[in-house]
């Protein structure tokens, strides 16, 4: 057990400490690394109900689209190529896939075709392909290919074969979750009218919070914070009483007690670019606030998608490099965490 436990991956957590007003902050090129969002929570303190302009936000996010067994060489149509692919940024992600189990699928909005595939459909879809650099022992294998490459245009020679891979030697089918911007479902349409799909917006939620004990967020240590934040939102009691045997956390380092708070929270496939937006809108916020508010932003990426950051490859046993927070503060600094996997050395 002990030889087991020592070759247990790790897991890195990155902390940036930085102000909006350098033009060499990294915060808007951070987020567009993290493709596919699932969940954005919100931390306000001193709220007793969300503020409108923040609801209008997040009311305003991009629609999403769910695909029943979607047919994936229908991502090869030309006129959808044509209308989502070449034009704009698509997002696709398979849906109701499990990551260390079964053949899962993404479309990056670089155009990029992502396959995790078992060893038996790698060796039956015939495409050049690499195993699993996270986990060799398990017997998977990725395959990316660029729909924005010459010899993918349709027609070209590489485009026949993914297609004749597609149709005749594996032919896919699943579930899948699929958005575009900026021109959502009309550059869609050409893939639409083809499939049984139906629209969907992302759910918000709100919760209110009393009596919030709150470490020093600006010094404190961003394992501790995170810690913090998590329990916030998974509304996991701190207060340590002799009788609670579900939790014994309690709030290190307390800074002081927050009369009350606001949790908001976002679920639905979520673009980066709905989530930069936010972010400027609670920045105008601060501006606003007292002098010695805040806002946390909390953003969980899908956790059976077969790429986290960038166009990296997501570990196949171990978690937590899908997620980012954005502590802010009214004088426009900020610090920022960006939770990395085990074959990583730093977020792109």
């Amino acid at each position: 057990m002990c030889a087991d436990l020592s070759r247990t991956q790790r897991n890195l957590l990155v902390c940036e400490r930085s102000s909006f007003l350098d033009e060499k902050n990294r915060v808007s090129s951070q987020m567009e690394q993290l493709r596919f969002n699932y969940k954005v929570s919100v931390l306000l303190p001193e709220c007793g109900s969300a503020p409108s302009h923040l609801e209008s936000i997040l009311n305003s996010f991009s629609s999403f689209y769910l695909v029943k067994q979607l047919p994936l060489y229908e991502l090869l149509d030309k006129d959808f190529l044509q209308s989502a692919v070449y034009q704009g940024s698509v997002y696709g992600l398979s849906f109701r896939t499990r990551i260390d189990e079964d053949n899962c699928v993404a479309l990056l909005p670089n155009g990029h075709l992502v396959f995790s595939l078992d060893k038996d459909a790698f060796e039956t879809l015939g495409l050049e392909g690499r195993p699993s650099r996270s986990n060799r022992t398990s017997s998977r294998y990725e395959v990316t290919v660029d729909l924005r490459d010459g010899s993918m245009a349709p027609g070209g020679r590489g485009y026949l074969r993914l297609r004749r891979a597609l149709t005749s030697h594996l032919k896919l089918q699943m579930d899948f979750l699929i958005s575009h911007h900026p021109g959502g479902g009309a550059s869609l349409r050409p893939l639409l009218s083809r499939c049984d799909w139906s629209e969907h917006r992302p759910e918000v939620g709100r919760r209110g919070l009393s009596r919030l004990v709150r470490p020093a967020l600006r010094s404190c240590d961003p394992h501790d914070l995170l810690e913090w934040i998590g329990a916030v939102d998974a509304a996991v009691s701190r207060e340590n009483s002799s009788s609670d045997f579900l939790s014994t956390l309690t709030c290190l380092e307390p800074e002081a007690t927050v009369s009350r708070a606001m949790s908001v929270s976002t679920c639905g496939l979520l673009l980066p670019q709905d989530l930069q937006h936010l972010v400027e809108e609670l920045r105008c916020y601060l501006q606003q606030a007292q002098t010695d508010s805040w806002a946390s932003v909390t953003v969980h990426g899908f956790t059976d998608s077969p790429v986290s950051w960038g166009d990296g490859e997501r570990d196949i046993l171990t978690g937590g490099h899908d997620l980012y927070n954005l502590l802010m503060f009214p004088d426009h600094t900020y610090r920022l965490h960006l939770a990395a996997g085990a074959q990583k050395t730093c977020p792109p």
